[in-house]
């Protein structure tokens, strides 16, 4: 076997261990070796914790989702970190009327993480929950993260975002919805296994005594926060079933200011936490290189797979496998043709959202290199 076939296949193996390797042994992991926790929805005391930047217009909606909660009775204080906004965030939150919601206002906009290690210490109660302000609540939500808190070696409780669809959505939106479920198939067969590394920063309940405040500069509160509580010998752990609903991003464009961002996160991690890329140092680091790390990587072996691809083209089999990449990347352009027209396809949804996130991590490390890191909200359009 020649040079380039051995760097082709390598590449390849690569790109196979990372979108299909890792999850299946995951899973197989989670089937073999499954840590369901234990559950009592009987524990008590909640502290909300909540910070956004002119949040004003969503903050009645969020509130009523969360008084709505099956086990609203035992939030004692609802903590609204208002990060430098000029909105009517203070005038709607006075008109509300409930004595335990109380906003915290920071004159200075410095971003989600530094008001979050602000808030989390004044909190008064054993179990915080952290959410946004943009997603509503299912009924059952808060009482189903704060029931597997009953188990001691649990941590964190991550909840699970789920996207509202509609009539209105495009090849973009089915290809983002289905990449999620990809995602939350993975998480899930993490927590049964050991532990996710991350949580979703749009509702996750952590042990107060756990938190640990965090660089105001992180992109990934979500990541660091849980991970910290992992350090400390505790699990992360999903539950399906404690919903926050969410609207998906319906073109590439919005989802890559999202992702963008995401995976920019995920290179800071490995400049501002490299003790996690030590296997004796991390708890679950096969769980995070594989799933947070080793993404970022992928862009590069696309890259050599193609270039190493054409040089073997003269091969039978190369030249089949020539096609095929040749073929996907034709739906990825087809599939781009249909979001700018507005109509939707799930099989051509998939291949452009797999060619836009492999692009948007390579924008992504480009920040990433130019040290461009804002923990500053930027809305998509």
């Amino acid at each position: 076997m020649s040079v380039l076939a051995i760097i082709f296949w390598g590449a390849l193996a690569g790109l196979v261990y990372i979108y299909a390797g890792y999850p299946f042994l995951v899973w197989l992991g989670s089937r073999r070796y499954s840590a369901e926790p234990q559950r009592d929805r009987s524990v008590a005391g909640i502290s909300v914790v909540i910070a956004g930047y002119n949040e004003g217009r969503r903050l009645k909606n969020k509130l009523d989702s969360l008084f709505a909660a099956d086990c609203a009775e035992r939030i004692q204080e609802v903590l609204i970190g208002s990060d430098g906004s000029d909105d009517n965030t203070a005038e709607v939150l006075s008109q509300y009327g409930d004595p335990r919601v109380r906003l915290v206002h920071f004159a200075e906009r410095r971003g989600k993480p530094a008001v979050l290690s602000d808030l989390v210490p004044q909190t008064l109660q054993p179990i915080v929950i952290l959410t946004d302000a943009r997603q509503t609540l299912d009924p059952t939500a808060l009482s189903r993260l704060t029931a597997c808190l009953a188990d001691p070696r649990v941590g964190v409780v991550s909840g699970e975002l789920v996207f509202r669809s509609d009539q209105s959505e495009t090849t973009a939106a089915e290809g983002i919805g289905a990449y999620w479920k990809y995602e939350k198939f993975i998480r899930k067969a993490e927590s049964r296994f050991r532990s996710v590394p991350g949580a979703t920063g749009a509702l996750y309940a952590i042990r107060r005594e756990l938190f640990r405040p965090i660089p105001a500069a992180t992109l990934l509160d979500d990541v660091v926060i849980p991970m910290q509580a992992i350090e400390q010998g505790f699990r992360c752990i999903l539950e399906a079933g404690a919903i926050a609903y969410n609207t998906p991003s319906t073109s590439t464009e919005q989802e890559a200011v999202r992702k963008r961002r995401t995976i920019a996160g995920a290179a800071q991690l490995v400049l501002n936490q490299p003790r996690w890329l030590l296997p004796w140092k991390n708890p679950i680091w096969w769980e995070f290189m594989s799933h947070k790390i080793a993404r970022l990587v992928s862009p590069w072996l696309l890259l050599v797979v193609v270039t190493t691809n054409v040089a073997l083209v003269s091969q039978p089999l190369y030249a089949v496998i020539l096609g095929l990449q040749a073929t996907f990347y034709g739906a990825a352009l087809a599939g781009l043709w249909f979001q700018r027209r507005g109509r939707k396809s799930l099989w051509l949804g998939l291949p452009l959202m797999f060619v836009s996130l492999n692009t948007t991590t390579v924008e992504a490390l480009w920040d990433a290199a130019r040290g461009r890191f804002r923990a500053t909200w930027q809305r998509a359009a």
